[in-house]
């Protein structure tokens, strides 16, 4: 549905080059929802606007269902942007015009009739649960309903993909919850794909498919949600998923007030699932102290888990333990 392959987008100033995107390649199939993930200055805000050409690549190839974005003049660009919604952190509302004028804007551009209009913004106002706001204006709403707002108006020409770049940031955590709702529900309703950009790691772990870990330009890491947080390889992957709320607890944990080894245990959708655990006490010649641990959805289908544990006993006991975990497919880490 979307390849970009060696993208690249550069900057100049003051007689100096600075790469924002550095040969940049991924593929998301249809209907998957694409997590792109990162501190500030990582590039993805630049990348996704390089997807809808908001931003005009150096370099690189971009393909939307079979369609080069990246080799359109302006006219093919503009109708091949029907296809594409994008939603934003700061809104983008017309402050001038109601909650229906709003979402009518891109039908009335792509010249709907006013009963069509009528009709689609109506089912969209349902949609997004602001019926009851059709004629107010944007200073009279909460910042969740403006978004749901901006929601309803990037899906009124049923767009194939969705861009949304940090929707969610500007948000206290009920409207973020009802945010990423509805975006699921796109998902399913209007079988579209969303590329979705966030520095927040919870919102990655709730509503995406495949993630991607972006740092200096460039993609360090990238794989299914559960391959991600079961089995994170590069450091900032890591102290992402460390600082999630619910996963805090273990960072407390001071390993020399232990006599034992301390080890993080990442469980996958399968394997958290399996009475590995319990094995492994019955056959293990070591003593396992259970410390911390936590088990919670991630994705819109998965599930991922963990345990922090002590574990002592004889150097050959401890490897044979460690090596019968590995085996059962559980990710070791050592804390």
């Amino acid at each position: 549905m979307i390849k970009v392959e060696n993208l690249t987008k550069e900057f100049k100033t003051n007689g100096h080059s600075f790469k924002a995107i550095d040969d940049v390649s991924f593929q998301v199939d249809k209907g998957q929802v694409f997590g792109i993930i990162g501190l500030s200055g990582a590039g993805k805000s630049t990348l996704v606007r390089c997807l809808n050409r908001l931003e005009e690549p150096t370099s690189g190839k971009i393909e939307i269902d079979g369609l080069r974005i990246d080799s359109l003049n302006e006219k093919e660009l503009l109708e091949a942007r029907k296809d594409i919604g994008m939603i934003f952190q700061s809104f983008n509302l017309f402050n001038q015009r109601t909650v229906f004028e709003n979402i009518a804007f891109p039908l009335k551009l792509a010249g709907e009739t006013k009963e069509d209009i009528e009709k689609k913004v109506s089912e969209l106002l349902d949609f997004v649960d602001l019926r009851e706001k059709r004629n107010s204006y944007p200073s009279q709403l909460s910042g969740g309903q403006k978004q749901r707002v901006a929601i309803a108006r990037a899906l009124a020409t049923k767009p194939k993909v969705l861009l949304s770049d940090e929707s969610t940031s500007a948000l206290d955590p009920q409207n973020t919850d009802q945010v990423l709702k509805l975006l699921k529900d796109a998902v399913d309703k209007y079988q579209m794909t969303i590329i979705i950009i966030t520095h927040q790691m919870e919102v990655a772990k709730d509503i995406c498919d495949q993630i991607a870990v972006m740092e200096n330009g460039k993609i360090i890491e990238r794989g299914s949600v559960e391959e991600i947080f079961s089995n994170p390889k590069t450091a900032r992957t890591k102290s992402f998923i460390k600082n999630l709320p619910d996963q805090a607890e273990e960072i407390v944990l001071d390993k020399n007030e232990f006599k034992g080894d301390l080890y993080r245990l990442n469980f996958g959708k399968q394997t958290v699932k399996q009475p590995i655990i319990n094995q492994l006490l019955k056959n293990s010649k070591c003593t396992i102290n259970i410390l911390s641990g936590n088990i919670s959805t991630i994705g819109r289908d998965s599930t991922s888990g963990y345990l922090t544990v002590e574990i002592q006993g004889e150097k050959n006991d401890i490897r044979a333990a460690l090596d019968f975990l590995e085996e059962s497919k559980v990710n070791v880490e050592v804390i």
